[in-house]
């Protein structure tokens, strides 16, 4: 058994007697457990370009929506080569197109904005809607009444 000092700050000090290699034990396990139930969010990309058809920007919407739902974070991304850098605004319609398209599934956490020849916006799921309302009770005047005996 040894002593343990639990809440140094307190005044007076708080101390316990116990065995420590039980206490360093139990707490790892809960520590351990705690990194079990967390989510590691995770920025996974999909590259499109100012060219691309309307199936191949459907498969990465989908794709997109998908990892939203997942739980993680989606940087689209648009790479203009060469004169394709005259024409940004074509860029920015098919990004913003995403945007609207992924509609409910993710919130915008950055703009679209250029950095060098590389257009890109940060999309992060949505929060979802842990306590749903629950339908109330009929007020006491439309309840029965119980005949009394």
């Amino acid at each position: 058994m040894d002593l343990v000092e639990v809440s140094p700050n307190a005044v007076p000090p708080v101390c316990r007697i116990q065995d420590y290699g039980r206490y360093l034990y139990e707490k790892e396990k809960s520590e351990r457990a705690a990194r079990k139930r967390q989510k590691v969010i995770v920025v996974k990309e999909v590259k499109f370009s100012v060219t691309v058809d309307e199936h191949d920007y459907q498969t990465k919407k989908n794709q997109a929506v998908r990892f939203l739902n997942e739980g993680d974070k989606v940087k689209a991304s648009l790479r203009f080569r060469g004169r394709q850098m005259a024409h940004r605004e074509l860029g920015y319609n098919i990004i913003n197109r995403l945007i609207q398209d992924v509609g409910d599934a993710g919130v915008v956490e950055f703009m679209p904005r250029m950095e060098g020849t590389i257009l890109h916006a940060i999309l992060a799921p949505a929060k979802k809607d842990a306590a749903k309302p629950k339908p109330q009770a009929p007020p006491a005047a439309a309840r029965p009444q119980r005949a009394q005996a």
